[in-house]
């Protein structure tokens, strides 16, 4: 895919250093293709309650967004909001399966 999915730790919206190069691709997709818009949403696993995860996938969409505009990205071009734990991507209940659902997703917008 053209833009890549970004990874957190628990509890954290701080983007993680291994992360840092696949943010840096989305970036100069976003550079090269002027035109385009995303959309980031947010996500975490399923620890924590409704409302705790709903405003920590925000700060986490809200954390890349920034990275972002810092990178010369016009705001008006992200949009962002939070799933929270609603969409996990893996359904178990151990560390394997809560690591790929807290995540920020990226879908482009035409």
């Amino acid at each position: 895919p053209e833009l890549q999915v970004i990874y957190f730790d628990y509890d954290r919206s701080d983007v993680r250093p291994d992360q840092l190069p696949r943010l840096e691709q989305n970036l100069k997709f976003l550079q090269a293709n002027p035109q385009d818009k995303v959309y980031i949403t947010g996500h975490c696993d399923e620890r924590g309650t409704r409302e705790y995860n709903l405003a920590l996938g925000e700060r986490r969409a809200a954390a890349v967004r920034q990275y972002l505009i810092k990178g010369g990205i016009d705001p008006g071009r992200i949009g962002f909001q939070s799933k929270g734990e609603e969409e996990p991507l893996a359904l178990g209940h151990d560390e394997a399966s809560w690591a790929k659902n807290r995540r920020c997703e990226f879908q482009r917008m035409y």
